[in-house]
């Protein structure tokens, strides 16, 4: 196991929304009367976020480096658990701020090791603050740098089963990635990425989410 591709889980699925011998793993209809992809189906932080953000396209170099970010800080739990400390993450990060977290020194990351609305990994706080360093060097932005590795479009797929874990593309961008000196950052975060901003459309085929959404 390296650095840059730690253990990722599978989606977190609450059990109403697990495949039965008469309910494929296709969408989940809510309360609303919305047809959704099974993870975004509850709690309500989940189906926000599925809503709104996931699959939108997101361009700018602090957005995405957030997205990296926390990306890098999931492998190994649920999603869930980023997403309700996000806004604690926003705040020790300043923002996200690329400059700002490439400004920080020892000092920050034993603030940031104190911080109890965060995920307290030496490792992964050293990697974003590096991360954010290297980001900044790059010649052509960090948002520019990621989109140029976005697939064509394709059609959604019809079932959780469809969809990939890792791509040509995913792996193409976690090597280049790697290679300019990013750290945490393997083929499957790569494409967790690529679906969280809009490079790639993974809502069901039968999700309400307009597919005019996304590219």
């Amino acid at each position: 196991m390296t650095e840059e591709e730690p253990p990722r889980p599978a989606a977190s699925r609450p059990a109403e929304a697990r495949p039965t011998a008469a309910r494929p793993a296709e969408v989940v209809v809510g309360a609303d009367g919305r047809p959704r992809c099974p993870w975004g189906s509850r709690p309500a932080a989940y189906v926000a976020y599925h809503d709104e953000e996931w699959g939108r396209p997101l361009r700018g170099d602090d957005a995405l480096f957030e997205r990296l970010a926390l990306e890098a800080f999931q492998a190994g739990l649920s999603w869930l658990t980023i997403l309700l400390r996000r806004p604690a993450f926003r705040t020790a990060f300043a923002g996200f701020d690329l400059a700002a977290v490439a400004r920080f020194g020892t000092e920050d990351v034993d603030r940031l090791l104190a911080d109890p609305g965060i995920i307290r990994n030496r490792a992964k706080i050293e990697a974003t603050v590096a991360n954010a360093r290297v980001a900044l060097a790059q010649p052509e932005g960090l948002s520019a740098l990621l989109w140029s590795y976005a697939p064509p479009a394709r059609p959604r797929p019809a079932a959780l089963a469809d969809v990939p874990a890792v791509t040509p593309e995913s792996t193409a961008l976690a090597k280049e990635l790697k290679r300019r000196g990013f750290r945490f950052v393997g083929p499957t975060t790569a494409y967790a990425l690529m679906q969280a901003t809009g490079m790639v459309d993974d809502h069901l085929a039968a999700c309400h989410v307009p597919p005019g959404t996304v590219v």
